[in-house]
Formats: structure tokens, C-alpha cells, sequence
């Protein structure tokens, strides 16, 4: 009887400990890729180990963060209308999700220097892999990041730019994405902007003009861009008008 007792003991703690290897394993698996930092192959590590050496050069008071449509500004007319007499510093890189932007955060690319405003935006290239609520995960992690190394510097959070023709459900979990990473501005260091409406016609729709692919802007998108952030970005480097 005691054996037979014993037995029944000993499987059922097994059995308790497989459930509560279980769990955990469940709750890793629960945990989001878009906030686990991972690299990219090929031409994308040699543009982060460009960037990372600009950032050793030091002086960059003004530094946007994100995708190719970041990435897109290039030095064009409007960027250099801008930024260039700011001595703004463009970190985009075309096919970034937050996890990629992560990674590049934690490998040197704001090492030796320390902006006074970083302009964020990310999030598009998630969109059709992970749900508004696991992006939003995933932005909130690299604020935080940036929050932790470099506590000095304040944040433009953009919402993410309308994308697609026409509304969309596409449109719809941009705007679910959008309300949840607008919680994170804290009134202080990081101050949240939707500038959005700005690039749509007035029945909804992108036009070619401003987007030609219904995603990346053309020069005239840059200006829009630019020109609805202006009054944020006077504001927030607290420049003399």
C-alpha cells in the first residue's frame, strides 16, 4: 500500500512539475517577437555599422529613428531645407520592425553621443505579422530602452504614417496601433504626434503625388511631413524663434 501509495505521490509531483514547465514554457512563448531584439543579414549590417560609426563621431543633437520611409529622407531638398543646419542624423533602415530597431539600440548605435531629441517612428513593417497590441509592445520597448540610455533625451513619438490607397483594414489596425503607442507620451520626455491626416485627400484616400506607392512619401510627402512636425520639433529642441 505504501508503494503503491508512493507511486501515485511521485507521478503526481512529476506531473505538477511537467504542468508548471509547461506554463512557463507557454508563457515564454506568449512573449512577442516584436520586443525580442534580433539583426538582419546582408547590405542591413553594414548600413548599422555605418550608423554606429557616425555615432562615434559625436554631435548629433537631432536623430530620426526608424524604416525606409525614415530612411527615404536621403539627404533630399526638404531634408536639407530642415535638418542639415541642424546637424540632424538619419538612423532609418529600409524593413525595420521594432525588433530589428531594438537591436540596433543595443548595439552601438547611440554610443558616444547624446541627442537632444530622437523623432521615432516604426511599427508599418509589423503590421501584417503581429497583432496592434504585440506592436505597440514592441514600441514601448525601444522608448524604454532609449529612455534607459539616454535618460537626457527627449523622444518624438509619430504615430505611423496611413498606408494604402484606400481605408482599409490594414488603415484599421494602424489606428488600433496608433492609440495604444499615444499612451505613451508622458507630458515630458516623450511626446506623442499624429500627423497622419495630413497626407489624405479629403475623401480619405493617398494620392500618388504624396505616396506613390501608397507607402513611401515623394519629395512633396517629405514637406507635409516636415512641415507638420515643424511646430513639435521648434517646440520640443527649444529653439529660439
Amino acid at each position: 500500500m505504501r508503494t503503491k501509495l508512493y507511486r501515485l505521490t511521485t507521478a503526481s509531483a512529476i506531473i505538477a512539475t511537467c504542468l508548471a514547465a509547461g506554463a512557463c514554457l507557454f508563457a515564454q512563448d506568449k512573449t512577442p517577437d516584436t520586443v525580442k531584439p534580433v539583426p538582419r543579414d546582408g547590405n542591413w549590417m553594414q548600413l548599422h555599422k555605418r550608423y554606429v560609426e557616425r555615432a562615434k563621431q559625436g554631435n548629433a543633437p537631432l536623430v530620426f529613428l526608424g524604416d525606409s520611409i525614415t530612411q527615404g529622407w536621403g539627404g533630399n531638398e526638404v531634408w536639407k531645407r530642415f535638418y542639415t543646419p541642424r546637424n540632424a542624423v538619419n538612423f532609418g533602415i529600409g524593413g525595420d520592425r521594432t525588433q530589428h530597431v531594438l537591436w540596433r539600440i543595443e548595439n552601438g548605435e547611440f554610443d558616444g553621443i547624446t541627442p537632444k531629441l530622437i523623432v521615432l517612428m516604426i511599427g508599418t513593417n509589423n503590421i501584417h505579422n503581429d497583432t496592434p497590441d504585440e506592436i505597440a509592445k514592441g514600441v514601448e520597448t525601444i522608448v524604454h530602452k532609449l529612455g534607459e540610455k539616454l535618460p537626457a533625451t527627449k523622444i518624438l513619438l509619430l504615430a505611423v504614417f496611413p498606408r494604402g490607397e484606400k481605408p482599409s483594414a490594414v488603415r484599421e489596425r494602424i489606428k488600433a496601433l496608433n492609440e495604444k503607442i499615444a499612451r505613451l507620451d508622458d507630458g515630458s520626455r516623450v511626446h506623442y504626434l499624429d500627423i497622419g491626416k495630413s497626407f489624405l485627400e479629403p475623401d480619405g484616400t493617398l494620392s500618388r503625388e504624396t505616396m506613390p506607392d501608397f507607402l513611401h512619401l515623394s519629395r512633396k510627402g517629405y514637406r507635409i511631413w516636415a512641415e507638420a512636425m515643424e511646430p513639435t520639433l521648434w517646440s520640443m529642441l527649444d529653439e529660439a524663434h
